[in-house]
């Protein structure tokens, strides 16, 4: 059984205490930010009048966003580890409805400077020394001129920022809080409980009918809230392009790739390709089906390693062990602050009761880069610690050598630190583990690149599709987003049976929400492992250089300095 978090040892939680010891003192932190809003009204209208105000509203903003981003992470990382915590949910509720408000009152400070124009911000700079640290800022700024509405409507869309969020939040309460999935009973006569978490792990059973059972059961379960998903999920899409029509681009991709100044193109090129080379892809299933030894393979064999000798166990200690030899190449400071961390409060390890399902790194500018994580013993989990870490590690260098204006990163790079870690990993415990992990590392290796470069591109070009559907006048409705799923799933997994439960697992994905965001895991492998080939070949100072550079550079740009 899943157990209540007050059952988990304390070494095993992260150190959220570091953030703020209290709830008293985030409230009083909450209060006075709520106060700190209205200095910006003095501003209106004056941002560019001379470099010494522009100078002192940049600072002001920046001073307060970091304050709140501080109670908004604590709060949500609190929901996290128990959703079903209802101080936790109206904090969060609170610090949501706090960034909005922030968020409002800023909204007239871009439009300034878009308005100023590109020759007036260079005189300011000249003018105050202290702006030149702003000039990529600026030049990100008037890049967005084109698509920023007048001052009054940026403020009103500002203002809706909680509102806009509701289809993400609940789907997350729906899965992770409402949602009881049953019970199985393991050939081994244990009785299991299916979460979100631990199904992916269930269906690596070597009992067929034990796999399959979970599978049925799991998209049974899932079937029953089929309207309430596709609602949720319609609303998504629809806010993602009208949101998108408002600010004048051709799409609501094009939107979403602008933010990190990608071109479509990259995108486009990311399907062609992979969907040109699915041969790949089935080479692989048919191999399984090989190892398997089975007449047909379906869904509920997909999960399935190639090894086929008994996973070994990996404890959280041995999985740190490993990573830490893993990340050697990466050179000795990289090591020690990766150790420091995981001996410090870093990482939320185990699964409990409401926990969120998933693994995430997060964390603000002032805290420790924090993960969370619903670890299983088993190597999966080892490559999602040595994922997660390879996100923390980048925040960290990240942090350390920018300021706040640059301290965080696109995306569309931060999959590249974290497959990076993965590489390495898979690297070192085929040259130094024993026999049966190096099996099953090499398995794990071909799953990833599944899950990760094929997976996540058929999850890229499903959402295209539905948001290509909305964008032309069409509605959506479960039926149809199952049979737009049905298709892309017959052609990648052509060997595998496609039969009426996996074509919900749309259902289930929460990256959906995010608005385009999967295909930068397949952007981000291709990446990860041309850059440990070089590591390997010259030495990390390049990779570690890029690490540093967090967004003071385009992500295009910062991927050139890592070589």
């Amino acid at each position: 059984m899943v157990q209540e978090r007050s059952e988990i040892d304390e070494e095993y939680k992260w150190n959220l205490e570091d953030m703020f010891q209290s709830k008293d003192e985030w409230e009083t932190d909450f209060e006075e930010l709520s106060e700190k809003i209205n200095e910006f009204e003095e501003f209106q209208g004056k941002v560019t009048e001379s470099g010494e105000t522009l100078f002192e509203v940049l600072k002001l903003r920046e001073n307060v966003k970091r304050k709140i981003k501080n109670l908004a992470s604590f709060a949500q990382m609190r929901s996290d580890q128990d959703t079903r915590n209802q101080d936790y949910q109206a904090m969060k509720s609170e610090s949501s409805t706090l960034s909005s408000e922030f968020s409002s009152a800023v909204s007239f400070i871009e439009p300034e400077i878009q308005d100023a124009g590109e020759e007036r911000i260079n005189q300011l700079i000249e003018e105050k020394e202290e702006l030149e640290v702003y000039r990529h800022y600026f030049d990100d700024v008037l890049r967005f001129r084109p698509h920023t509405l007048s001052k009054e409507e940026e403020k009103l869309v500002s203002s809706l920022g909680d509102v806009l969020d509701a289809p993400d939040e609940a789907f997350k309460m729906l899965m992770n809080a409402d949602m009881d999935f049953p019970e199985v009973e393991t050939p081994e006569g244990e009785k299991i409980e299916i979460t979100q978490g631990n199904m992916s792990v269930l269906l690596k059973n070597k009992n067929r009918e034990f796999r399959k059972e979970v599978y049925e059961k799991f998209y049974d379960e899932i079937n029953t809230v089929t309207n309430t998903v596709t609602s949720t999920f319609e609303k998504n899409v629809k806010k993602n392009v009208k949101l998108a029509e408002i600010r004048d681009y051709d799409s609501a991709r094009e939107a979403s790739l602008f933010n990190s100044n990608i071109p479509v193109s990259v995108y486009d090129n990311l399907v062609e390709t992979v969907e040109a080379n699915l041969d790949v892809l089935h080479k692989h299933l048919e191999l399984k089906k090989s190892v398997l030894e089975v007449d047909q393979m379906e869904i509920h064999d997909v999960y399935m390693p190639v090894a086929t000798s008994e996973e070994p166990e990996i404890d959280f200690e041995k999985a740190k062990e490993y990573v830490l030899e893993a990340v050697e190449p990466l050179g000795e400071e990289y090591q020690k602050v990766m150790r420091e961390g995981l001996e410090s409060g870093w990482v939320d390890v185990y699964e409990n009761r409401g926990k969120r399902s998933g693994a995430y790194s997060g964390g603000t500018y002032d805290s420790m880069p924090y993960i969370l994580m619903n670890y299983q013993d088993d190597v999966n989990s080892m490559y999602t610690l040595a994922h997660e870490l390879g996100h923390s590690m980048h925040s960290h260098f990240s942090t350390e050598n920018q300021p706040y204006v640059y301290g965080g990163y696109k995306i569309f790079v931060a999959e590249v630190a974290s497959t990076v870690n993965e590489a390495l990993l898979t690297r070192y415990l085929l040259e130094n583990a024993s026999e049966e992990v190096r099996k099953h590392a090499l398995s794990h290796y071909l799953e990833n690149f599944r899950n990760t470069l094929f997976r996540q591109t058929l999850f890229a070009h499903f959402e295209q599709e539905v948001h290509e559907e909305v964008e032309n006048g069409e509605a959506l409705n479960s039926k149809k987003l199952n049979k737009m799923y049905r298709s892309l799933k017959e052609d990648y997994y052509e060997p595998v049976e496609i039969d009426e439960r996996i074509v919900k697992e749309w259902m289930r994905i929460p990256h959906f929400y995010y608005n385009f965001y999967v295909f930068q895991y397949s952007t981000g492998i291709s990446a990860a492992e041309t850059l440990v080939e070089k590591i390997k070949e010259e030495g990390p100072e390049d990779y570690l250089e890029f690490l540093k550079t967090g967004s003071s550079k385009y992500p295009i740009e910062a991927l050139k300095v890592a070589g």
